[in-house]
């Protein structure tokens, strides 16, 4: 007999290696879970797109950096949003999805990001610091990421990079949501270890100033990370804001968080399906 279970299509790369991470494991937990409540096949990024009219969802997570592909990842995007498929998270996205533009457009306008600029004359706009970050804006997971000292600044060619002050700050901290709504919080309290990650407990101003920027994206259905540093006046600053495929580091939480997340993520899920097409065209 047909199953009655909804049927989910979960885009993952298994074979992406990342630097002390192993990312197959969480999507092996994850569609584990998934499997309870929606017939569930895992697929490769570049499959998506020739299989996904076969499904009712489309998950998109530990699909590793898109640049990589980024032509079938453009495809695969225009074919989605003009068949109408439900892709999770939804593609209206206006951080990380869309390269990093955004972190420009947000230091402009006066949000708490670490100041970023785009184009020589605006050079004059960032803080005095002895090395500065040159990130090409469709960049990710530090791939083409430079040092550039103060006296080479001028030097910098603005094309496709963004330049940030590097900030000296005393740690890193990321806030996970689901639709809109706080899930858990992880930092990083030694700055040259990145991936040593340990369970945060934020304050009420913490959540204030992650809830701002996942309220700024205009994603409803979908999984995003708040990335930051702690700076040495004691502020947060954005870092970014990663809304296409973040990894969780899910093997850090306690089982109880673990298990909430899954429900979480199957109700953003339900609720996608649930969605009337109306809505998500004019998402």
């Amino acid at each position: 007999m047909p199953s009655a279970q909804p049927r989910l299509l979960y885009v993952t790369d298994l074979s992406y290696q990342a630097r002390g991470r192993r990312y197959c494991d969480e999507d092996i937990f994850l569609s584990s879970r998934l499997r309870e409540d929606f017939d569930t096949a895992l697929c490769h990024p570049l499959d998506a797109a020739a299989l996904m009219d076969g499904f009712d969802l489309v998950l998109v997570r530990n699909s590793g950096p898109v640049l990589h592909y980024a032509e079938r990842y453009a495809a695969f995007r225009e074919a989605a949003l003009a068949r109408g498929v439900r892709v999770h998270n939804q593609l209206s996205g206006k951080a990380d999805m869309a390269g990093k533009q955004y972190l420009v457009d947000l230091s402009a306008a006066g949000y708490p990001v670490i100041p970023t600029v785009d184009r020589a004359q605006d050079a004059g706009r960032l803080p005095e610091a002895a090395e500065y970050v040159v990130k090409p804006k469709l960049g990710a997971d530090s791939i083409g990421l430079q040092f550039v000292p103060r006296d080479k600044l001028a030097e910098v060619a603005y094309d496709g990079v963004l330049v940030q002050p590097r900030v000296d700050f005393r740690y890193e901290v990321s806030f996970v949501f689901v639709d809109r709504t706080f899930q858990y919080a992880l930092y990083a309290p030694r700055p040259d270890q990145r991936w040593v990650l340990e369970p945060y407990e934020p304050t009420a101003a913490d959540l204030a100033f992650a809830q701002r920027f996942v309220d700024w994206n205009d994603i409803d259905r979908g999984v995003q990370r708040v990335d930051a540093c702690r700076a040495p006046g004691g502020e947060l600053l954005l870092v970014e804001l990663e809304d296409l495929n973040p990894y969780l580091s899910l093997d850090l939480l306690t089982p109880q968080a673990r298990d909430a997340f899954a429900a979480s993520l199957t109700a953003s899920l339900r609720g996608l399906l649930a969605d009337s097409p109306a809505a998500r065209s004019a998402a």
